[in-house]
């Protein structure tokens, strides 16, 4: 078989098409489950059992554990659940993913499941065009299905063969005869694979057929799937970059559970594969048999079973493929077997040094004693975890809710200004605000940037309901932020123009700061809550009444004010300016819990 430029395409599109089923029968499964999958996992609890049970369900559900340890570092990384409480969800995604393996074992050669692709996507396709947002996730999640074992057997069709490319058998060969050498060699090979391919499923595949047509020994396609948990580690440790210090405590945990199993494994490896070979032969058959009969059967004949191009009708040959397709599932199904008890073996004894882990993992990626305050950096959300439209949602709602508290901060420091008496200290004062107007400026960039990549996704209607409603409660409260800023410099011009205010001008400004500080309080509670009541928002409407009242009752005692001569008309300027910008940021912290209502109750009107 000639093994050229166009064999090598056709093997990385059927590698593509397996990945690409894959990654839609995540996502379908994971729009599908919606806030279900996300409160699954934001309810973890102590138990470190529980929350083990939980990533094997939801890995085996969505068929990557890749999928479900970004989703737990961004869990983590939103500070939804603990670094401790992730250490187990991730053990027990490591066993969830093996549900994959099985799938493909079982299904992958004793039914032709690839015959039924194209039935399969007769009734997925029509289902992407209905309305209702649950059968397009579902329509989506078979098509993902059908892809998935359609790039199966492509790969079958498409991997070399190797024994009539003496070259490359020569190759492995030479390597594939040294002992615990050639355990290293293949594990190193099976982690660089799973690096660049970034799916340990897809390198499973691989090693399923190169396996399941005796091109590789049992103990060879052992070492590729030891080496492919390890390079698993990568998506996550990828997806931490950006995020916050627990999130990368996170990822390195998933790093440290994979590399530490891995090691007693291959430290025990052939002892390890007895076991697994055993227990292969009791419960299904010989997983070396396959390999014991190529080496015995002419290659013609092997590839004519392998492609399953023999010809049937002619007496025995029937038989012949009966028996090959039953001494490749005896191979798949050990492969299988090894994946699943490695990885039970190592939750069952890793789980009881979840605390060890934490501590471990806190000494390697220690934290920084920087003032958060004044960075403006994203804590919650990044541009490298956007995952799926729920977890964004909340990602995003954990962060806008950090930029309304820090606009109440802005808010503060602007009264501790006004009543600055000390021109050194009134000076750093001031250039703080200014300081926390740069960064709401670029927090709003930032956070409209994550929002606005998220919506270039699919989402359902609400999702995008939700996303633009976001969009404008981010803008309100930079709007907010500009309003403190254009306080802060109103009080700077009455300090430069030495106007003095009197005490009931100062008393009726207290007043107001007092009237706009409650309203921001409502603000965050509104922000800060999964769902917003109509009362809620009635509260906010109403401090913002008091507000606009006390404005024009201020506005008409000032033209009286200065016509009686108790202060001047340039200081009642300055003074109008601080309760008219007052009233305004009033406004805009209505604005952002009106937003903010109708992303999180669907139904309230648009303003």
């Amino acid at each position: 078989m000639k093994f050229g430029f166009l064999e090598i395409l056709t093997l990385i599109g059927s590698v593509g098409l397996f990945m690409y089923g894959m990654k839609l029968m995540s996502e379908g499964l994971q729009k599908a489950a919606g806030n279900r999958l996300r409160n699954v996992l934001a309810m973890m609890t102590n138990n470190r059992f529980l929350g083990a049970l939980t990533g094997i369900l939801i890995t085996a559900l969505i068929q990557s554990s890749s999928a479900t340890t970004v989703m737990i570092v961004s869990f983590v990384n939103a500070g939804l659940i603990s670094l401790g409480q992730s250490m187990a969800v991730i053990m027990g995604a490591n066993v969830g993913t093996t549900a994959t393996a099985w799938i493909i074992s079982l299904f992958g050669f004793k039914v032709n499941i690839a015959a039924f692709a194209i039935p399969i996507m007769a009734f997925a396709v029509p289902m992407l065009f209905v309305k209702k947002d649950g059968w397009r996730n579902w329509g989506e999640f078979l098509l993902g299905f059908a892809f998935l074992f359609m790039g199966l057997e492509f790969m079958n069709s498409a991997v070399p063969d190797f024994k009539s490319n003496p070259e490359v058998f020569g190759f492995l060969q030479k390597y594939a005869n040294m002992g615990y050498v050639s355990v290293l060699i293949f594990a190193l090979i099976g982690m660089i694979i799973t690096v660049i391919i970034q799916s340990s499923s897809a390198t499973f595949a691989i090693v399923l057929v190169m396996c399941s047509k005796g091109w590789i020994s049992f103990e060879i396609a052992a070492a590729l799937v030891l080496g492919s948990n390890i390079g698993t580690c990568v998506t996550p440790l990828i997806a931490s970059i950006s995020g916050n210090i627990w999130a990368k405590r996170a990822a390195t945990g998933h790093m440290l559970f994979n590399l530490f199993g891995s090691l007693w494994t291959l430290v025990l490896c052939f002892l390890f594969i007895k076991l697994i070979v055993w227990i292969t032969n009791e419960l299904a058959g010989d997983p070396y048999m396959l390999v014991n009969y190529v080496d015995n059967t002419s290659q013609e004949l092997v590839n004519q079973l392998a492609d399953r191009t023999i010809d049937t009708s002619i007496p025995g040959n029937g038989e012949l493929l009966s028996n090959f397709e039953n001494m490749q599932f005896y191979v798949s199904f050990g492969l299988s077997m090894f994946h699943t008890i490695f990885n039970l073996i190592n939750i069952g004894i890793m789980i009881w040094f979840t605390k060890g882990y934490v501590y471990l993992v806190t000494k390697l990626v220690p934290g920084h004693a920087a003032d958060t305050e004044e960075e403006s950096h994203l804590t919650f959300i990044s541009t490298g975890m956007v995952s799926t439209a729920e977890l964004a949602i909340l990602q995003a709602r954990k962060e806008i809710a950090l930029y309304g508290l820090r606009t109440q901060r802005m808010l503060s420091q602007v009264r501790d200004l006004y009543h600055e008496q000390d021109e050194t200290d009134f000076v750093k004062k001031f250039s703080r605000i200014q300081k926390y107007e740069n960064i709401s400026d670029r927090m709003e960039v930032e956070i409209a940037t994550y929002l606005t990549k998220v919506a270039d996704g699919r989402l359902s209607d609400m999702g995008k309901h939700q996303i633009h409603a976001k969009l404008r409660v981010v803008s309100e409260i930079e709007s907010i932020a500009d309003s403190c800023y254009n306080l802060a410099r109103t009080i700077q011009r009455r300090i430069e123009n030495s106007e003095m205010f009197t005490e009931e001008l100062d008393a009726n400004v207290e007043l107001m700061f007092n009237l706009v500080d409650s309203s921001m309080e409502q603000m965050l509670v509104v922000l800060g809550a999964d769902s917003v009541s109509i009362s809620e928002v009635n509260k906010t409407q109403n401090l913002e009444n008091e507000i606009n009242n006390f404005r024009n009752q201020l506005k008409t005692q000032n033209v009286i004010d200065v016509k009686e001569g108790k202060y001047s008309y340039p200081t009642s300027v300055i003074y109008m300016d601080i309760i008219v910008e007052c009233e305004k940021l009033g406004d805009y912290i209505v604005n952002v819990v009106e937003s903010s209502a109708d992303a999180k109750m669907h139904t309230f009107p648009h303003k």
